[in-house]
């Protein structure tokens, strides 16, 4: 999904809402190799303009499963890589915890969203993932770039384009 604008400024932090469309999944060694990429200026595996990074190393599918348990990781381990690509066009992210300040001060200058996904319930908000496609880094397993496309995906939104942040951190 690409997240444009005016999506994005309707949003206030609290909002619950359902996504559809594509996301990323992207953990902590994926997201060094954006970063490497991005500052070396090379191709990145994705467009990275308008497009959400979920924080999430999904299990193996069960099957006729697209996509084992995909419950969300702590979002403060890619706190050191958000900032660089949020200025490369990133403008959604999905995780669990607070942000750092320098994080909730890129959200805002680059007025993209923070969403929650609900922690602890990976295997039933599986169901929500229509189709799940390795992009890049295999050879990370389960922290391989994968491409999702989900329904009604629900999320809460935690800090919100403006830096309105639901744990109430400015």
């Amino acid at each position: 999904m690409n997240m444009h604008k005016r999506q994005i400024d309707v949003l206030r932090s609290g909002d619950e809402i359902r996504l559809s469309g594509v996301i990323y999944t992207a953990r902590d060694q994926a997201h060094k190799r954006l970063f490497e990429a991005i500052k070396k200026r090379k191709k990145l595996p994705f467009k990275l303009e308008g497009a959400i990074i979920y924080y999430c190393g999904p299990t193996a599918a069960p099957k006729g499963k697209a996509i084992g348990s995909c419950g969300p990781t702590t979002s403060r381990r890619m706190d050191e890589f958000t900032p660089l690509l949020l200025k490369a066009g990133l403008k959604g992210m999905i995780g669990k915890g607070n942000r750092s300040k320098e994080v909730i001060s890129a959200i805002k200058k680059y007025k993209a969203v923070y969403f929650l996904a609900y922690a602890g319930c990976g295997a039933l908000i599986s169901k929500y993932v229509k189709k799940a496609v390795p992009v890049a880094y295999r050879d990370l397993g389960p922290e391989a770039i994968l491409k999702l496309e989900v329904k009604n995906f629900p999320l809460i939104v935690g800090i919100d384009s403006r830096g309105r942040n639901i744990y109430g951190q400015k």
